[in-house]
């Protein structure tokens, strides 16, 4: 079960990653929305971190 957590926890990691990346990389970034997503790639970094050591991803 913690495996699959694990693996869903890192592709929503992944994804807020690239998300915020592409609206960093806007002419005018909606800083609103950047906050937003470095919030939310946050909270999944501690939910790792809280589901088991060295899980956390960089």
């Amino acid at each position: 079960m913690h495996v699959d957590l694990i693996k869903r926890l890192r592709t929503i990691h992944v994804r807020l990653d690239h998300d915020l990346r592409a609206e960093i990389a806007r002419r005018y970034p909606d800083q609103a929305r950047v906050n937003a997503l470095k919030k939310l790639k946050l909270s999944i970094k501690d939910r790792l971190n809280a589901v088991g050591p060295n899980t956390a991803t960089a």
